[in-house]
């Protein structure tokens, strides 16, 4: 191979996509080149029909157009105890559920969080505040990821990036 003249298959426009896919394409020829966790092994472990692990949701997380984390944010209500009426409480969250999606890439994602406790041992849910995925997520139970109910719609074409989460269960 001669210095910068390699012989490009795929011709995007981009140089730098065009040596990326360069880079995997001469990857894949000499090795199994998967990735452990990734979007596509998260969706097939939630069709794999072998599997009985009732997994229905892959979880993920968006990128914006300067690959900044996108944080979602949602309302609920909550009744605090000692109150009769009940109050808004603002849900904020880097990690989605898909619901819909239609032809012009508008999307429904649902929330997802984790259930938390504010530790004094009446089950009142505390919202947290993160400021990246990472801190969302780190040293949380798999089993504690929950379905908010939140919803927001999204034109998917505003991201550029996606990290997919494993495939789990969520009631």
């Amino acid at each position: 191979m001669s210095c910068g003249k390699g012989d490009h298959h795929h011709h995007s426009g981009n140089c730098v996509c065009d040596v990326v896919r360069a880079i995997a394409d001469a990857q894949n020829e000499v090795v199994e080149n998967c990735c452990d966790v990734s979007c596509e092994n998260s969706i097939e472990s939630l069709l794999d029909p072998s599997a009985a692990n009732n997994l229905n949701t892959v979880p993920f997380i968006l990128y914006g157009k300067k690959l900044k984390p996108f944080k979602g944010f949602g309302v609920d209500f909550q009744t605090p105890m000692n109150f009769n009426e009940q109050v808004f409480q603002c849900i904020e969250s880097f990690i989605f559920r898909v619901k819909t999606v239609d032809d012009d890439c508008c999307a429904v994602l649902e929330l997802l969080t984790f259930e938390e406790t504010n530790g004094n041992g009446n089950g009142d849910a505390e919202p947290m505040e993160f400021d990246d995925p990472c801190e969302q997520i780190n040293n949380e139970n798999l089993a504690d990821l929950t379905a908010t109910g939140i919803c927001l719609t999204v034109d998917l074409t505003c991201f550029c990036a996606i990290t997919c989460l494993p495939a789990v269960s969520l009631s």
